[in-house]
């Protein structure tokens, strides 16, 4: 599908002020100290949901949250190291989530390894969500929420070695591939609920090119490249106008399963959230099996949806 083609011209416009009450709603959101992810928990909060802070350094998500209205919560979460992840796993036991957010995320880093001693971006975006949402899963009552980006369309997936240890690293083609695994994971778990019979969705998003620290965690020249495309009013948009695609596929209650949220401007750079296409390579079903089954050997553990549905609290 070509990207300009999901833009609703003249169509009323999605804002926070479309959001539900979320009363008595709890939701995960990784990252969300910062950016994207604080934008989406400050609006979620003030719409009267439990907001549950899943971040890598307590001190800056207390911070973040120190003036914020509504109910919200610290936990520790390294999406980097697998062993922090089913830590933060076990403190949700017993928790009923209604939804995860999938928002943390690292771009275009410098070469470097996860506890674990793989590929950082693959592990951070990829491997620590899809264990995440595997150990959650059976405590979701509504739905799964993963950030992906339109950089998904020049992924390329290397399945004999996700983990980087092999290839030589390229900071943009790690990223990328990341963000392609992202979706192509999103869908893929959408189907296994499907097949499942499971009423819990899976769905994705991405927030155009939006201003935020993400964009500062490369090298030096990277950094303030993209910091000036920060200040550009007519590039980059507010990190407020970048959360609107995940705050849509979070809560539009009769959102399907599968679907893909992003900005409604050609080339879906910004603008507010409608659904937009993805590329053919995310659509793979036989990549996105194989994917999977990959996530689970890197991970050291089997996601069965089936099995998790089966035993879902009604």
């Amino acid at each position: 599908m070509i990207p300009w083609i999901g833009a609703r011209a003249g169509a009323a416009r999605w804002t926070i002020n479309d959001i539900a009450d979320q009363s008595g709603r709890v939701v995960v959101i990784t990252g969300a100290n910062s950016g994207i992810g604080l934008q989406a928990a400050t609006a979620l909060c003030a719409k009267g949901a439990h907001v549950i802070f899943a971040c890598r350094t307590v001190a800056k998500a207390d911070a973040a949250r120190a003036s914020l209205p509504g109910s919200h919560e610290t936990r520790e979460l390294d999406l980097s190291d697998l062993d922090s992840v089913r830590r933060f796993a076990g403190e949700m036991a017993g928790v009923n989530l209604d939804v995860l957010i999938n928002n943390a995320g690292i771009m275009a880093v410098p070469q470097a390894r996860s506890a674990q001693g793989y590929e950082l971006q693959f592990a951070t975006n990829v491997l620590g969500h899809f264990l995440l949402t595997g150990l959650l899963l059976g405590q979701i009552q509504d739905r799964v929420v993963t950030l992906s980006s339109q950089m998904h369309r020049v992924g390329r997936l290397d399945l004999a070695d996700l983990g980087g240890e092999k290839r030589p690293y390229r900071a943009w083609a790690a990223y990328s591939q990341s963000k392609l695994a992202n979706l192509m994971l999103a869908l893929e778990l959408q189907r296994r609920l499907d097949a499942a019979g499971s009423p819990v969705i899976s769905v994705a998003a991405h927030p155009g090119y939006a201003a935020t620290n993400l964009q500062s965690g490369g090298g030096p020249l990277q950094s303030l490249v993209m910091g000036l495309g920060n200040r550009l009013p007519f590039f980059a948009q507010s990190a407020e106008m970048g959360a609107l695609p995940t705050l849509y596929a979070a809560t539009v209650p009769d959102l399907p399963g599968g679907s893909y949220v992003g900005p409604d401007w050609p080339g879906e750079m910004r603008g507010h959230p409608t659904l937009v296409g993805t590329s053919a390579a995310a659509q793979d079903r036989p990549q996105a099996r194989e994917l999977w089954a990959r996530c689970e050997q890197l991970c050291g553990h089997v996601i069965d949806v089936a099995e998790i549905a089966a035993t879902h609290p009604a």
